[in-house]
């Protein structure tokens, strides 16, 4: 089989050599023409896979994406054509949900306020949402969760109306981006929204970037009428409005859910998927080709508690460098993609075994460490 891969589809060759001509392409750039003879796509969130870049193709089989959110699959025109599909929901969630616990954890300190006093609505309650919550919850965080179609769905969890989350003092967006239907999220927090908010909130997004109306937030927060921002994603991704840089505290590139750890196992999803597809045996796991973390085990003299956890996330992973990188990059040409594809090693809490003589299992493996 000819298996076309994004380029950045990290253990791709090992996971798939075994079974066809593997061919390489870049995401952003890939056109029908290249893909006429691949019998199996794989992609990342930056390739719009539909018509117009399979027109030419008439073998394809498999379609997979490495990643949770499928908007940019063309999913009514896959399944017309027979064309198998799959995603890697979760994949990231860990990542995602350590992403913001070290955002919370850097402007606590530069803000000078206690994380356990602060209430947290999360908007979005699947698996990063849940992520999410799972950590800031276990650290004493007055935590909700907003998810309405989950709700109506029948999800027994406790979940609040939109009047709250707009109260809370930190808001963490995880939704798809969903244009149309009952509960659309496309401009979610608009003008009319973002004006309710004040300075003293913080406002974090690592979904989408069209869930925030960017140009009304850049109006705004050019008047001073923005709570601190911390922003991974951003509309019309790569070519972002850079003047709103200046107002956001945070600003990455569409790294939240980056980590070695989380990519690799987007892959694995897929090739167990194919395997699946295809009847085939699965021989191969992430584990057999991940390498183990620098920094693998810590032993503590005290019991754990938010300033312990604070130097654990950040000896695992520190947001301020992956700012400070994106600052420095934004302005070279296509700054935003050779950040995200260069980007450095980054590994989980999960990596990190602690050795403790106090008890509090509980707590270690709801921040996702080893005890």
């Amino acid at each position: 089989m000819n298996i076309y891969i994004d380029e950045n589809i990290p253990y791709a060759r090992d996971f798939f050599s075994d079974h066809g001509n593997l061919h390489f392409f870049s995401g952003r750039d890939v056109c029908a023409e290249q893909l006429k003879n691949a019998d199996i796509l794989l992609v990342r969130s930056i390739t719009q896979v539909n018509e117009a870049l399979l027109h030419l193709n008439t073998c394809l089989q498999f379609v997979g994406t490495a990643t949770i959110g499928t908007d940019h699959i063309d999913l009514s025109y896959l399944q017309s054509r027979k064309i198998r599909f799959s995603s890697a929901p979760g994949c990231n969630k860990v990542s995602v949900a350590e992403y913001i616990l070290s955002s919370l954890f850097v402007l606590a300190e530069q803000q000078q306020f206690e994380l356990a006093d602060k209430s947290v609505a999360i908007v979005g309650a699947g698996n990063t949402g849940s992520a999410v919550y799972q950590r800031l919850n276990a650290l004493g965080l007055r935590c909700k969760l907003y998810d309405p179609p989950l709700e109506v769905a029948g999800d027994t969890r406790k979940f609040c109306g939109f009047d709250e989350v707009l109260k809370a003092d930190i808001i963490s967006l995880h939704v798809p981006k969903i244009k149309e239907g009952k509960f659309p999220t496309l401009h979610m927090f608009d003008r009319r929204v973002l004006q309710k908010l004040n300075t003293k909130q913080i406002l974090l997004n690592a979904s989408r970037g069209e869930i925030i109306d960017n140009d009304a937030l850049l109006t705004l927060a050019k008047k001073g009428l923005m709570p601190t921002l911390v922003l991974d994603v951003w509309e019309n991704e790569p070519k972002i409005n850079k003047a709103l840089l200046n107002y956001v505290q945070i600003a990455t590139p569409h790294i939240a859910g980056y980590s070695l750890d989380g990519k690799a196992r987007g892959t694995e999803m897929l090739y167990q998927a194919f395997c699946q597809h295809f009847s085939l045996i699965v021989q191969h796991c992430a584990s057999h080709f991940l390498v183990p973390a620098q920094i693998t085990k810590v032993a503590l003299t005290r019991k754990l508690d938010l300033s312990l956890c604070k130097t654990l996330m950040h000896l695992v992973y520190d947001v301020r460098r992956d700012d400070a990188l994106f600052r420095q990059m934004i302005d070279q040409t296509d700054g935003f993609d050779t950040m995200r594809k260069n980007y450095n090693e980054r590994r989980e809490l999960s990596t990190l075994k602690i050795d403790s003589e106090f008890e509090q299992t509980q707590l270690l493996q709801s921040l996702g460490l080893q005890s």
